[in-house]
């Protein structure tokens, strides 16, 4: 076998896996009913993502209001059951009337847990010095939340668990985890890099803690997405009908859980995250948080799969052959399984895979394509 993570263990791990297909894939000759195999299908997936139960929707806070470069902007907050105060920012058109189509804006990863929304959509006055180069290199420079709701629609976007407002703090956790640290000036570049780095390694201590606490990293994004979708669509500015999701990286991986999970989300953008298990296992879980992973899963779906749950609803999955987070042979296999899935739920014009020149980015032209789809499917 080809050099492997696992080295000479790589061939007995790979032969874990189903040697056809995972038990409860759509693509099984067994499964006739699209409705039948979803609900069994997304029933075994929530048994396993163990998901912390955060309430119902959200009580949220009104804390700052804007009208900005023909944009009305909210700076919202609220608390769920553990943690500090979710911080987000609502974005439409000022002056819009009648209900809006809604996108729920996913906020990356990017080794960058001081950050949050922040990333992705701005508020009027100076830019923090390094927001700028994030977005340079993720974006090709815009802050596509925003830009979003200047194309007409309302779009919000939040901190996630560990993430900007929701991210530990190093008073919070023993010495023997902090090192001593401080905050003294938090936002300033030098701290932030240190944080951030001291954040990457605490990551395998959280997910530890999470299994232990019966749950897991994705279940926990999932119920606080869906926190944050609940007041999306309660909102009364918001045609609840017509709502998306979508993000890069870290948020494409919320938005494989979210828009597989909760039909609500009626089109479903996936930038930079979408391979298979066997990509992951053998060559690129290196690359990837802790964020990822749900034990036992594989037996059961391909990683695709957990998206493919919504087919037949519209879904644009994004890739480039120069992101090292994944193999080209293995994002190519999982464009097959995704239009295998949407093909035999009689919707395979409702999928859509595209792949770019370059490392892993969402910039101006992945964009535009991604706002294009939403446009198609949402208005």
């Amino acid at each position: 076998m080809p050099q492997n993570m696992l080295g000479a263990y790589g061939a007995w791990a790979a032969g874990l896996l189903p040697a056809e297909l995972p038990a409860l894939s759509f693509r099984q000759e067994r499964f006739k009913s699209l409705a039948g195999w979803r609900s069994k299908a997304r029933s075994r997936v929530l048994e396993l993502l163990a998901q912390p139960d955060l309430g119902g929707p959200p009580r949220v806070r009104v804390d700052k209001k804007h009208l900005h470069e023909g944009l009305h902007i909210e700076e919202l907050s609220w608390q769920l059951p553990s943690g500090p105060r979710t911080r987000a920012v609502f974005l439409k058109p000022a002056g819009a009337k009648g209900p809006l189509p809604g996108v729920l804006a996913l906020h990356d990863h990017g080794g960058n847990k001081y950050f949050g929304w922040r990333k992705i959509a701005r508020l009027p006055g100076r830019t923090h010095p390094l927001l700028g180069p994030h977005r340079q290199l993720l974006y090709g420079g815009a802050a596509w939340a925003t830009e979003l709701a200047r194309q007409g629609y309302a779009v919000l976007a939040h901190d996630t668990f560990l993430f900007g407002s929701r991210r530990i703090r190093y008073q919070e956790v023993p010495q023997v985890l902090h090192g001593g640290r401080k905050e003294r000036n938090p936002e300033s570049p030098r701290e932030i890099a240190e944080y951030n780095q001291w954040a990457g390694a605490q990551e395998t201590v959280v997910a530890k803690s999470l299994f232990c606490a019966g749950t897991t990293w994705p279940g926990v994004f999932l119920s606080e997405d869906q926190r944050a979708l609940d007041y999306l669509c309660g909102r009364p500015d918001v045609d609840p009908d017509r709502v998306g999701c979508g993000g890069l990286s870290g948020g494409g991986l919320r938005t494989v859980f979210l828009a597989g999970l909760d039909q609500r989300i009626q089109a479903a953008v996936c930038a930079g995250f979408m391979s298979t298990w066997r990509d992951f296992l053998l060559h690129k879980s290196y690359t990837h948080t802790w964020m990822a992973y749900v034990p036992l899963l594989p037996r059961d779906l391909d990683f695709p799969e957990i998206l493919g749950l919504r087919a037949p609803l519209p879904t644009l999955v994004l890739n480039t052959w120069q992101d090292t987070l994944y193999t080209p042979p293995e994002m190519k296999k999982a464009d097959r399984i995704l239009a295998a899935v949407y093909a035999k739920a009689k919707a395979a014009d409702h999928y859509t895979c595209s792949f770019y020149e370059g490392g892993h980015k969402f910039d101006l032209p992945m964009q535009a394509e991604a706002f294009a789809f939403w446009n198609r499917w949402l208005k």
